[in-house]
């Protein structure tokens, strides 16, 4: 997921091609950490107290195109109004006994409607509808006269946000942001605040860095599971890395050959890492704020405790000196997208783990199989990412750093951690609701780069499935279908991972293959089954634990289709398609004669003097599974949009969505449809769109823009001319959706300086948006760093030597209304 540039022992990830091609032997695949590209990214939000979160009116633009006021009616006149506004009804008198009634229509939920003001949200309709309430005031003369609300369907109201590359979150007129959680914000009753300064200590109790994907779980005001809860929760959220310049008051220390880390260094930034599970509030005005001593509040790290589920459970495979038997682990890292489950518990991804690990050098200990294995995933690094194994405890005993060097140095696999690197790349699910329980790797769902697991449709009777992609050049898209079909009342279940062992611990892995006519076919990932087996020339697997642990190299067998860095999927509540975003390729990955119909184009966007060849901007594309069933074998797909810049790009062969200024993007990451408990989720959902993005950032820093999509086949095919270095051209077909226009998608927010936007939920009635601001400043030092956010986001400027931090973006309509809408 993260565009980051490679400093020193720094991490690389997200951009990096372990496949570099399907034709060969996996012996002849070489581990590459490539260079990252060095970004300017943007996103914002404003400073939060512990208890009491802060309020500022956001950074908005457009103030001369603002979103337009809700409707206000009269009793006896008419109004009208759009699918997710605030809708309010004023009557008169004060001395009591009037009331509004709703006479005709489908039913709305009335707030005040006992008082001479009554307010409702306009619900989500499929053509202009009408409602209309009856006002009674018994202190009058008048009994009741009638208003008539004519509801339209949903649209994008707000005006698009300029493209900018200020050092603040910048949102529409109308709207206002607050912060919640910052990175290193306590969570503990007894924890001090934070000093930002580079001295803080026990991140296991402070917020981690580098917030990424995050989902919202209503609490009742008992404290118990309340799906439908808008103002008490529990925001669970990843934390995919750290910026280590930042944690330190000089930097990270201990770098070079021979050198140890010092272990207070280290294990701060290990616990940066992972997951948070933090409560939050609404209190008064519609501020928020999370709740630094609340008992749910939990930080999951790489020294949490796990257990493995699935096939992999007890594999020799996983076995390691912490585990001789395989049935346990120690923690989470590199957590970038997420899944969900209808039983309320957390799906987490472990994306780009490869890099954490010292391996080189012990190549005569490995055995070939064990070689093409390690490089197929990357595991070739001469000292890890941050060099955590080169720790020397203060307590002999203490495995915390050592587990990080995964050569053979012992007699078996028991005797050290050789076997580490594959304790990780799995999807973990975690009950947010039980601070006490141990978290389970779901081994089913396969071992890979994952960049999120969200679910289908789920259907009484009818196997669900989890879509998934592998973010790295050249990677696939995943499915897995649970062997279970899906009982209803499961959802209620109060023993939740028990709920995960019935449906994710057994099933079958699926990967895609794209043809190039819009359709598509599923194929399974079975030991024994379409060549995956001990006689593979490829790689011998010898059972179903060897082809999960090892998904890539099973999918390489099958000749699945190589994509551009596959990210995050979003499903569609309506109809159930599957959106994949598709952050980026370059000229290595996807040159000018290695496109192909899903991935079609290769072309040239200069930034300043240099040349991006490839696909530096990105697209999204989607699938409609046949007969719209998660147990599905084949489907239909086109390319939703393409990114683009609006100024520069080649209209007819690049910017085949017609994208203008209010509306290009680049390197798209983070999708997610609205929820379906609130209009934004329903009739036309509303599809959040987020960038992760370094092609585009000399024009503006990351951004998120929402869209409301068409479906499959709403545009056609089309062939289109790609352009290589030195003039060079080629043709390639493809199927693309409908263009964009005005009223299907906008900006909707730019962030900081060096940020990327990542993570976005909404309370269930969608007027609360939820969204990650992850590193911003990246690039920056201690002594200089190239953004102070979020303490700019009140004035635009900060103290010079204030360090930025990744944070909560909290964004709520100033009407009340769905955002977005």
């Amino acid at each position: 997921m993260n565009d980051l540039t490679e400093t020193g022992f720094g991490y690389s990830d997200g951009d990096v091609d372990t496949n570099r091609s399907t034709t060969t032997t996996l012996n002849e695949l070489a581990a590459q950490r490539l260079s990252r590209r060095q970004t300017l990214r943007g996103g914002s939000a404003i400073v939060a107290a512990t208890l009491g979160a802060s309020v500022l009116a956001a950074c908005d633009d457009n103030e001369a195109n603002a979103t337009p006021p809700p409707p206000t009616a009269e009793p006896g006149t008419s109004v009208t109004a759009s699918s997710g506004q605030m809708v309010t009804l004023t009557g008169t008198g004060t001395t009591g006994g009037q009331s509004w009634v709703q006479v005709s229509g489908p039913a709305v939920t009335l707030n005040g409607a006992l008082t001479s003001t009554a307010t409702f949200i306009a619900p989500a309709v499929s053509a202009a509808t009408q409602f209309v309430f009856r006002y009674v005031n018994n202190t009058t003369s008048t009994t009741y006269r009638d208003t008539t609300v004519t509801v339209n369907p949903a649209t994008l109201s707000f005006a698009a946000v300029a493209k900018n590359l200020n050092d603040v979150v910048t949102v529409p007129t109308g709207y206002t942001v607050q912060i919640g959680a910052r990175l290193g914000d306590p969570i503990a009753a007894a924890v001090p605040a934070y000093k930002n300064d580079g001295t803080d200590t026990n991140f296991a109790q402070r917020i981690g860095d580098h917030g990424d994907a995050l989902y919202w779980y209503g609490l009742s005001t008992t404290g118990t599971r309340d799906d439908n809860s808008s103002t008490r929760g529990l925001l669970v959220q990843n934390h995919e890395n750290v910026t280590e310049s930042y944690l330190h008051p000089a930097g990270p220390t201990g770098i070079g050959a021979g050198q140890a880390r010092p272990e207070a260094e280290a294990i701060k930034e290990i616990e940066c890492h992972g997951v948070s599970v933090v409560e939050y509030r609404e209190g008064a005005n519609r501020s928020w704020a999370y709740v630094q001593n609340s008992s749910f509040n939990r930080r999951i790290t790489p020294n949490t405790p796990m257990v493995f589920n699935g096939p992999v459970r007890g594999s020799d495979l996983i076995r390691t000196a912490y585990s001789p038997d395989g049935t346990t682990g120690r923690g989470t890292i590199n957590n970038c997208a997420n899944g969900v489950t209808p039983w309320a518990t957390n799906l987490t991804c472990e994306e780009n783990w490869a890099g954490y690990f010292r391996r080189s050098g012990d190549n005569a200990a490995r055995t070939a199989k064990e070689l093409t294995a390690l490089g197929r995933y990357g595991v070739s690094s001469s000292s890890g990412s941050y060099s955590w194994s080169t720790v020397v405890p203060a307590d002999a005993a203490d495995t915390r750093f050592r587990r990080w060097d995964a050569r053979a140095t012992g007699a078996s696999a028991t005797a050290d951690f050789r076997n580490e690197p594959n304790q990780f790349g799995w999807i973990v699910e975690i009950d947010p609701y039980d601070p006490a329980s141990t978290p389970r790797k779901r081994t089913a769902l396969g071992r890979m780069g994952h960049e999120g697991c969200w679910p289908g449709l789920f259907v009484a009777g009818r196997k669900p499935a989890w879509y998934m992609g592998d973010d790295s050049r050249r990677e696939y898209f995943y499915k897995f279908v649970s062997a279970t079909a899906w009982a209803a009342a499961d959802a209620n279940s109060a023993n939740r991972l028990a709920m995960g062992d019935k449906y994710l611990d057994n099933g079958t892995l699926y990967v895609a293959k794209f043809n190039a006519d819009g359709t598509g076919s599923w194929t399974p990932l079975v030991f024994g089954q379409n060549g995956i087996d001990a006689s593979s020339t490829v790689y011998p697997f010898a059972d179903q634990a060897d082809v999960l642990v090892n998904t890539r190299l099973a999918a390489d067998v099958v000749g699945a289709t190589p994509m551009d860095r596959p990210e995050w999927t979003a499903v569609n509540p309506a109809n159930g398609e599957v959106y994949l975003t598709l952050t980026n390729n370059n000229a290595a990955g996807r040159p000018l004669n290695g496109t192909d119909s899903a991935n079609p184009r290769h072309y040239n966007d200069p930034k300043g003097a240099s040349n991006q060849f490839g696909n530096p901007n990105g697209h999204v594309i989607r699938i409609r599974e046949n007969d719209n069933s998660t147990e599905a074998t084949a489907f239909t797909w086109d390319i939703y949009l393409f990114g683009a810049d609006s100024a520069q790009a080649d209209a007819a062969n690049v910017n085949l969505s017609g994208l203008t200024a209010d509306q290009d993007f680049s390197s798209p990451d983070g999708a997610w449809f609205s929820r379906a408990t609130n209009p934004a989720g329903q009739v036309r959902p509303l599809l959040w769109l987020q960038t992760d993005d370094g092609a585009f950032t000399d024009v503006t820093n990351c951004m998120m823009l929402a869209a409301l999509p068409g479906t499959v086949g709403d545009g056609g095919a089309r062939t289109i001319t790609n352009t290589g270095t030195g003039g060079a051209t080629a043709t390639q077909a493809t199927r693309v959706g409908a263009p964009a226009t005005a009223a299907t998608l906008k900006r909707f927010l730019v962030g900081p300086v060096a940020c990327e936007i990542t993570g976005v939920d909404s309370t269930p009635d969608g007027r609360t948006l939820f969204v990650g601001i992850q590193h911003p400043g990246e690039g920056g030092s201690p002594a200089a760093p190239n953004s102070h956010w979020p303490d700019s986001q009140a004035t635009g400027t900060a103290g010079a030597t204030v360090r930025p931090r990744s944070a909560v973006v909290i964004i709520t309509r100033n009407d009340g209304g769905v955002v977005g809408l």
